[in-house]
């Protein structure tokens, strides 16, 4: 009997091994999370966006520098381009300039958003390599772009506006701009709606940062919005978001200094908080098993920087 106990013991033990093994795998996908870089907050380098490329070298927006910058994890940042500054800014919600989200085509163009208040700038830039930033399509000079995304299949780039609460599409070769989904759940609440932005799967991907959701859109065979479906909620002040790879499951970047997995079902966990080094992060990248996670400091005011973790299977 104390034989048949000890056993039926043993099994029980086993099983909550196994089973709080299996949760903490659930829960905290990302090890080995540490600061590569820091940055200078007196010289406006806080990264809002980020892409990385084949190499591992991501590219950041200095949103208030009006900065693109390659940057190595590890080393100094390198100044790609300096957008020009407006005469007087009148950014909606910001009041200053700002350089929002950033794409990169294989042949190494990178796209920038860029937000002035003003006609002349506002809209979507282009920065061939070794060439000089250029505009290749305006928008509302009333309205905040932000998000970006580029589908290289049908050579189209995807933006949102966080005032407006839409998504914009455009030629990447440059050209008009047009309304590509609208709704009310896009739309800001008091501050700012539509923001992060992806391409995944045969939709548009995006973020409300008032209304704390990830929304996914299809794109239809003619290439139209198909009906905004909410796939995960409860999530104050999201940003930009990548997926793992896993399928839809993906991180999400919140301006309350938090990195959540939001898993294909919609539950979401923190995987990163202040102690691992956020300072307001604002998006996220994945590349070849390594989480990107740059960090503007807008709230906390003090040590923007880049936080680099193994996504772990």
């Amino acid at each position: 009997m104390r034989v048949r106990t000890s056993l039926t013991t043993l099994a029980a033990t086993a099983a909550l091994l196994v089973t709080a093994t299996s949760a903490t795998a659930a829960t905290e996908p990302l090890s080995a999370a540490h600061i590569t870089n820091h940055f200078e907050l007196a010289a406006s380098q806080q990264p809002e966006n980020i892409t990385v490329d084949r190499t591992g070298a991501a590219y950041l927006t200095f949103s208030f520098a009006r900065q693109i910058v390659r940057v190595t994890p590890g080393h100094r940042p390198h100044v790609l381009a300096t957008l020009p500054a407006p005469a007087k800014a009148s950014t909606p919600n910001l009041g200053k300039a700002f350089v929002g989200g950033i794409a990169r085509a294989d042949d190494g163009t990178l796209y920038v958003t860029y937000a002035t208040g003003t006609a002349d700038l506002t809209g979507v830039w282009a920065v061939r390599p070794g060439g000089r930033p250029h505009r290749i399509a305006a928008l509302p000079a009333e309205g905040l772009p932000n998000g970006l995304a580029l589908d290289p299949r049908t050579g189209k780039l995807y933006v949102t506006d966080s005032v407006h609460g839409v998504v914009y599409r455009l030629p990447a070769c440059g050209g008009k701009a047009t309304v590509w989904a609208k709704g009310k759940q896009l739309e800001p609440t008091t501050f700012a709606g539509a923001n992060g932005l992806k391409l995944h799967n045969g939709a548009v991907w995006a973020t409300n940062l008032d209304r704390g959701t990830v929304l996914r859109i299809p794109v239809t065979a003619r290439g139209t919005a198909g009906k905004i479906q909410v796939r995960a909620t409860g999530m104050p002040s999201i940003d930009d978001f990548a997926f793992t790879g896993h399928g839809d499951t993906l991180l999400a970047a919140r301006d309350d200094n938090q990195v959540d997995l939001v898993r294909p079902n919609g539950t979401h966990t923190a995987v990163l908080t202040p102690a691992d080094g956020l300072q307001t992060p604002t998006s996220v990248a994945v590349h070849r098993g390594t989480a990107y996670v740059p960090s503007a400091a807008y709230l906390t005011g003090k040590d923007p920087n880049l936080l680099i973790a193994r996504v772990d299977r």
